[in-house]
């Protein structure tokens, strides 16, 4: 599963087939960079679902970096970051936002209702 989330983020991730209909869940967890930006400018939490070594070359400010295989086990400190209010805004990002996307299911599964994929790093600057 590590090897697995890892990869996923990848630069030479191949771009999703668009011949397949989108289901509901794909379309409602695609990531919306303008959408996380302007989050962000509310106020929201920022999640960085990469691994340590990706955060520490860098990250948006203010971001907390909780890699994808961590976030099960640290739901709780997210919802310390929200100070509890699950309807409080959150945006996941990764390096091309299919980490984000995992991150923003499980999130949503957890309860929390504004969650936002802002896709990639650079998709936020």
């Amino acid at each position: 599963m590590l090897v697995l989330g890892v990869a996923s983020c990848s630069r030479s991730e191949p771009e999703p087939s668009t011949s397949r209909p989108a289901t509901a869940a794909t379309a409602a967890s695609a990531k919306d960079p303008q959408a996380a930006k302007a989050a962000i400018a509310g106020g929201a939490i920022v999640l960085d679902v990469r691994t340590p070594d990706e955060y520490a070359e860098d990250h948006l400010p203010n971001a907390i970096n909780v890699p994808i295989e961590e976030l099960a086990r640290r739901m709780a400190e997210v919802d310390a970051l929200v100070a509890g209010d699950k309807a409080r805004p959150v945006a996941v990002y990764c390096r091309s936002g299919s980490r984000a996307r995992q991150a923003k299911l499980a999130l949503e599964a957890a309860g929390y209702a504004r969650v936002v994929n802002g896709g990639g790093l650079d998709d936020l600057r």
